[in-house]
């Protein structure tokens, strides 16, 4: 089996995983699917969130190393 191929069945596998999560929460425990969807908005908020701060932090790194090599 090839790298790629092995890598697209991790994928997949993972996504129907995840979807059976999820259907298992509403079926069997009866969460509202608005309050997942609620929940999935929140984490991409959170995930956007630490992607900027990231992005923040090595801009001001890269800026200090600019200005401390000038001297």
């Amino acid at each position: 089996m090839t790298k790629r191929r092995r890598h697209v069945r991790t994928i997949v596998l993972g996504v129907l995983a995840m979807g059976a999560l999820v259907w298992g929460a509403v079926d069997t425990f009866e969460v509202p699917v608005e309050r997942l969807w609620a929940l999935f908005l929140q984490t991409l908020a959170a995930v956007a969130a630490l992607i900027v701060s990231a992005a923040a932090a090595v801009a001001l790194w890269v800026l200090l190393r600019r200005l401390l090599r000038r001297d």
